[in-house]
């Protein structure tokens, strides 16, 4: 079954909804919405509601204080990514992360590192570790980016690299980096293949506007992958999705 899982994205300290296309080092992001209440308000919100699984992400420098906050508010409750490495991955963890995601760090020189997923694997065990495969449409598929999305590597989305990596991490977190923060729908052919493709569970981000594209995902993934909304919920200031709607939908799948 698909169920929704709930984001919380920090920029400059500050839980906000950005185009992620638009995230760029020195320059300021195309930004949806930007919250007047603190990051521990809307941790404490899925903590009321059971809504496991749900990630943390610091965009960027100046969110440390902020994804502690976030953490304290639900120990063992949140997944926290963002400049994660083998050196800090076990501090965050001690913080309160139920798991830590990774990402650039894997991709030294835009180069996949199996050593580092080694050591990080060693340091915190892979059922602390979700694996950031972000990534873009190139010709062919996706690749993976790295940088906030502006670097594309040349590892490719597909089954063999997930079946490589699976054995390593527990889960997969997936953005479309094309899409997210466009609220113009899914990318429903990744979807579709990542159901197929995957041995783990994976979290789908990118573009999700309503119940329908839970409804999408659901179909097309054979109930496979689950999804984060973000910038279409009513609680980050959108209009079409509301929250109170995607806590009943995971409701009515968990039921009994």
């Amino acid at each position: 079954m698909t169920l929704f899982r709930p984001c919380i994205d920090l920029h400059d300290g500050v839980v906000k909804q950005i185009v992620g296309g638009t995230l760029a080092e020195g320059a300021q992001p195309k930004t949806n919405f930007v919250a007047s209440q603190p990051p521990e308000h809307f941790a404490g919100m899925y903590r009321r509601d059971g809504l496991t699984g749900g990630h943390v992400i610091k965009l960027g420098k100046g969110n440390d204080d902020a994804a502690r906050a976030a953490l304290a508010a639900w120990p063992d409750g949140l997944h926290l990514g963002g400049g994660i490495d083998a050196t800090n991955a076990q501090a965050w963890i001690a913080a309160g992360a139920e798991k830590v995601i990774i990402t650039s760090w894997l991709f030294p020189d835009a180069r996949f590192a199996a050593e580092r997923l080694a050591a990080l694997v060693a340091a915190i065990g892979r059922e602390r570790l979700v694996i950031d495969l972000s990534c873009r449409r190139k010709a062919g598929g996706w690749m993976v980016a790295i940088d906030r999305w502006q670097r594309v590597t040349g590892f490719a989305v597909d089954e063999c690299n997930l079946a490589r990596l699976a054995g390593s991490c527990s889960e997969f977190l997936i953005h479309a980096a094309d899409v997210e923060g466009l609220c113009n729908g899914v990318d429903d052919e990744l979807v579709g293949r990542l159901g197929r493709w995957s041995p783990i569970p994976v979290t789908y981000a990118g573009g999700a506007r309503s119940l329908a594209d839970l409804e999408l995902v659901e179909r097309e993934s054979n109930g496979r992958v689950d999804v984060t909304i973000g910038s279409a919920l009513d609680i980050f200031g959108g209009s079409s999705v509301t929250y109170a709607d995607c806590v009943q939908w995971n409701r009515t799948r968990t039921a009994g």
